[in-house]
């Protein structure tokens, strides 16, 4: 038996299942509120504690994941700045908001600014706010998103993205934990918690001189690493039983379970764009699935096309149809795709030509052209 939680909108929801094959059973926060009154009174700590369980399920029995939540739970209480590092999709600010949620200022608000969205010209009136009359058209004072946040967190996603005039105004902010307004004379001390998040590396920024090494320090005091979802996909299984429900409830459908080839294809499959990028394929078989059952047709063609022609010279994925930056030619990703789906299919040739949508006889052929033939 596994928990999930779910969290929109402020309320909480807590899927309990053995397996993504068997209907979800859904209890709402009321529900899990009774649940410990009766055991052990409806207090905060009680809250917080089946959280963790929760949480820690989640994770599945992956090592980094079970590492970087301890990490996580740690640091929550503290008003530590946290930096966390990952690829695009990997859960950066999933991670942010379960730190806000367990921090001592996790009653006020979380505020997230994507500082890759936000002109050069306009980043600190946007993190500072202005005063009427600061420049033309600022016919009203503007709080900022740092007085937003005052008594919670602010979490600066994409952080490595700033330009550097950008990062000296971030720096001298996260040195004084004051602030003046675009406009004004009075610095105004404020009460927020930091985390900040980035995509990319950070120390070879600053070896290019794109980073300064002093808001590095600044922002690095805890730093939470989370892996790609290639790398821990054990937890696969829980986020789709996950997703499978979100979109149930969504769209009104009864997904319940997934054939073998594509339940083969969803565990081979790489992620290049992490749990988004899952979330992206189990919404659009939600969506395709005639029944309550999602098979391999119901899945998008961008798994294919992804894991062949995006994944690059990735010798472990795709074995050898790249070397090097050389594009593969259509013979070669051919015989990737089919050598992937026979794998996944664990030589079924009936499934692979299915899922292939040819007939054995042209499965066969191709077989014996590309040498697929397993030994």
């Amino acid at each position: 038996m596994f928990y999930i939680l779910v969290i929109t909108g402020g309320q909480i929801k807590i899927i309990l299942s053995t397996n993504i094959h068997k209907k979800l059973k859904i209890y709402t926060k009321n529900d899990a509120n009774k649940k410990m009154e009766r055991n052990n009174g409806a207090d905060t700590r009680n809250r917080i504690e089946l959280e963790e369980r929760i949480l820690d399920d989640l994770m599945a029995d992956s090592p980094a994941m079970k590492k970087v939540l301890r990490i996580a739970m740690k640091i929550a209480p503290t008003s530590s700045t946290v930096l966390i590092g990952g690829e695009s999709g990997t859960g950066k600010e999933f991670f942010a908001r379960i730190i806000h949620r367990h921090s001592q200022c996790g009653g006020g608000h979380f505020v997230a600014v994507n500082c890759g969205a936000i002109p050069d010209t306009l980043f600190e009136s946007e993190l500072f706010g202005y005063k009427k009359g600061a420049f033309t058209g600022a016919d009203r004072d503007k709080p900022g998103l740092v007085e937003e946040a005052h008594g919670g967190t602010l979490f600066l996603d994409e952080v490595g993205e700033l330009s550097l005039p950008a990062q000296v105004k971030l720096l001298r902010f996260l040195q004084e934990r004051m602030f003046r307004s675009v406009g004004d004379t009075a610095l105004r001390p404020i009460d927020v918690r930091v985390i900040a998040a980035t995509n990319k590396d950070l120390n070879k920024l600053m070896e290019k001189g794109e980073f300064r090494e002093d808001l590095f320090f600044r922002l690095n005091v805890f730093h939470l690493h989370l892996p790609p979802l290639r790398e821990r996909k054990e937890t696969i299984p829980n986020l789709v039983s996950l997703f499978v429900h979100k979109y149930n409830q969504d769209f009104g459908k009864n997904v319940t379970r997934f054939s073998k080839t594509a339940e083969s294809l969803i565990s081979a499959y790489d992620y290049p764009g992490n749990i988004r990028e899952l979330e992206n394929i189990i919404e659009h078989a939600v969506v395709m699935a005639e029944g309550n059952e999602i098979t391999e047709r119901d899945l998008p063609e961008s798994m294919f096309v992804n894991r062949l022609l995006l994944a690059g010279p990735d010798a472990r994925t795709n074995a050898g149809a790249y070397s090097g930056d050389r594009i593969a030619t259509l013979a070669e990703v051919e015989r990737e795709h089919i050598k992937f789906v026979l794998t996944a299919t664990n030589h079924n040739y009936t499934e692979a030509a299915k899922t292939l949508g040819i007939s054995r006889s042209t499965l066969w052929r191709k077989i014996k052209e590309y040498n697929l033939e397993e030994h």
